[in-house]
């Protein structure tokens, strides 16, 4: 490793608006399921296809209607 790195020439990360977010969230294991057997089909990891379906939702101004039962 050496002492000192120069920066001088360094640029901004391009991909700063991309980076994501840790959370947690607890979801029923049929919807767990689900998603996975779908990503799996996809060849993608069940995050990623859940992250793309929320973010679907929110282009599409999506709005969640709750019926309780």
């Amino acid at each position: 490793m050496r002492k000192e790195y120069d920066f001088s020439n360094a640029k901004p990360n391009p991909y700063i608006k991309k980076l994501r977010k840790q959370v947690t969230v607890k979801i029923d294991a049929p919807i767990a399921d689900y998603f996975k057997k779908q990503a799996s089909t996809l060849g993608m990891a069940y995050q990623s296809l859940i992250s793309m379906y929320l973010a679907d939702c929110i282009a599409n101004k999506k709005t969640a209607t709750i019926a309780w039962k």
